[in-house]
C-alpha cells in the first residue's frame, strides 16, 4: 500500500471510530504485558497511525490506559445490567451467561481491565477501583429490589462485603477459565452462580 493510499485508509475512520480503533488495541497489548512494557509507540504502529495522532487522542500513556479500563467497566456494566422486576433467581443464569459470553468474547479487555490494579500509577488505579464499586452498587441495587433478597439485605450490615467478595472470586474464575480453558461456559455460570447464591443466603 502506497503512503496516499495509507493516509486515505485514516481519514476513512470517524473520530469515534478511531478511537475504538486505538482503544482494542490498547486492550490486546494491556492485557498481554505488564503496563510498563506497553509503548505507545507500539499501539501508534498496529492501529497504522502516527504517534503524534494517538496522542491528539489520549495527552499521556496514563490517560489512554485509563480510557481502556473506563471503556471495558462500560462495556460490563451495561451486559450485566439488571432487568427490573425480574427476581434475581430467575435472570442470574441468564445475566451470567451475557458475562461470560462478554469475557469470552473480548478476553483481552477483561485482562486489560483486571491488570489496572496490579498497575504502578494510582491515578490508573483509582479508575479500576471506581469500575469495581460501580458494578457492586449495580449488584446491590438489584438484590435490594429483589422481593426475596431485599429483606435480608436491609438487615445484614455484611452484605456489601459478600458482595465484594464474590466479584472478586467470580473475576478470580474467570481469569483462569481464560487461561485452562478446561470448565464449560455452563459450568462456570453454574459454579459463579452457586456462589453468589451461597454468599447471601
Amino acid at each position: 500500500m502506497s503512503a496516499n493510499q495509507g493516509e486515505r485508509a485514516r481519514r476513512r475512520l470517524s473520530t469515534g471510530e478511531r478511537r475504538e480503533q486505538l482503544l482494542s488495541v490498547g486492550a490486546k497489548l494491556f492485557s498481554e504485558s505488564p503496563y510498563d512494557e506497553v509503548w505507545i509507540e507500539q499501539v501508534a504502529e498496529i492501529a497504522g497511525v502516527s504517534r503524534g495522532l494517538l496522542y491528539h487522542y489520549f495527552p499521556t500513556k496514563r490517560d489512554f490506559f485509563a480510557a481502556v479500563v473506563e471503556r471495558e467497566s462500560e462495556r460490563m456494566l451495561r451486559m450485566t445490567a439488571a432487568v427490573p422486576g425480574v427476581p434475581v433467581r430467575e435472570q442470574l443464569a441468564a445475566g451470567l451467561d451475557v458475562y461470560l459470553g462478554y469475557v469470552q468474547a473480548h478476553a483481552h479487555g477483561f485482562r486489560a481491565f483486571h491488570r489496572a490494579d496490579a498497575a504502578g500509577d494510582q491515578a490508573v488505579r483509582r479508575v479500576y477501583r471506581r469500575a469495581l464499586a460501580a458494578q457492586e452498587e449495580q449488584i446491590l441495587a438489584a438484590l435490594a429490589a429483589d422481593p426475596e433478597f431485599g429483606p435480608v439485605f436491609e438487615s445484614a450490615p455484611q452484605a456489601r462485603l459478600a458482595v465484594r467478595g464474590w466479584l472478586a472470586f467470580t473475576t478470580a474464575v474467570c481469569l483462569e477459565w481464560l487461561r485452562e480453558g478446561e470448565l464449560s461456559q455452563e459450568q462456570v455460570r453454574d459454579l459463579c452462580a452457586r456462589a453468589l447464591l451461597g454468599v447471601i443466603a
